[in-house]
């Protein structure tokens, strides 16, 4: 869990206009106590709160483009960024082991069109300095919060992961739709994830394989465990948080990031729950750890 915010189609960058942006920062910076950082210029400000967990080290955000062109402060994380990176190597100058700075690496290449690829979960506000132009996404569901404002007299476009960073700082605000965009080259939300799923006719008659949803259920809890700091799991007692949390269990003893070939820094699986003294869940949830 990160925060950012962004301010867009600013006349001039200002002093004011830098407070006013590392304010509505602070209001989220729960969401983020490792970093905080802020970056002013062209027409935009942007700023982050992070909170570490791919590459604590040099992964401070927002990012910038080794030409200094390209500015992106993310919330989220990118599973696929690893394979990303291969097929980019020696064609983009990564400066950090953030997961996150593949979105660079991919809007230098194709522009907005590079959504499709990522797999993760993320909501994000990149500035292109040398065209002054700016692309927010959120991702296909809305797993990352993601809030959009504007103020009509002037043209500023804002966001920010929550809203009380937007209350009283713009004229207007509204959710950010999951799986859309918003490009100012062709302003207005547009949907970007489109699956024939979201149509339940276009599914009804599908089948159902109890092996392959085994199979990809297990895949997104093993790509899910990236990190570099340690993680655990929420019990409830239920079947969901269970099964989760057994599948966490079979793949903890090795580093997701390497493929599994060397071994975690933290194997042991630590679980949490929180429930009423005497309660039954807390006692299936015990029961399962």
């Amino acid at each position: 869990m990160c925060g950012i915010v962004g301010i867009f189609n600013v006349q001039e960058p200002s002093d004011a206009l830098r407070r006013k942006a590392l304010d509505m920062s602070r209001k989220i910076r729960h969401r983020g106590p490792d970093w905080s950082g802020i970056w002013c210029g062209g027409s935009a400000v942007l700023a982050h709160e992070r909170l570490s967990i791919v590459d604590p080290k040099s992964g401070g955000q927002p990012l910038v483009s080794p030409d200094g062109k390209l500015v992106l402060a993310v919330n989220g994380e990118i599973y696929n960024h690893q394979e990303i990176r291969r097929r980019y190597a020696g064609k983009y100058d990564f400066r950090t082991g953030s997961d996150c700075e593949v979105i660079l690496a991919l809007y230098r290449d194709k522009g907005p069109d590079f959504l499709e690829e990522l797999s993760g979960i993320f909501a994000f506000a990149l500035y292109d300095a040398e065209k002054d132009e700016f692309l927010i996404a959120r991702d296909p569901i809305g797993v990352i919060p993601l809030y959009i404002g504007f103020d009509d007299a002037d043209g500023k476009v804002y966001v920010a992961s929550e809203l009380k960073a937007l209350e009283g700082r713009c004229e207007r605000y509204e959710p950010f739709l999951p799986g859309h965009l918003y490009w100012s080259r062709e302003p207005g939300m547009k949907r970007w994830y489109t699956r024939d799923w979201m149509e339940f006719d276009a599914v009804r008659y599908n089948a159902a394989s109890v092996l392959s949803v085994r199979v990809v259920l297990m895949d997104a809890v093993k790509r899910q465990l990236m990190s570099d700091v340690p993680y655990g799991v929420l019990l409830s007692g239920g079947l969901d948080s269970s099964v989760i949390s057994a599948i966490a269990e079979k793949y903890s003893a090795m580093r997701i990031e390497d493929d599994s070939r060397t071994r975690a820094w933290w194997p042991r699986l630590h679980s949490f729950a929180v429930g009423l003294k005497g309660a039954p869940d807390l006692a299936k949830a015990r029961l399962v750890a």
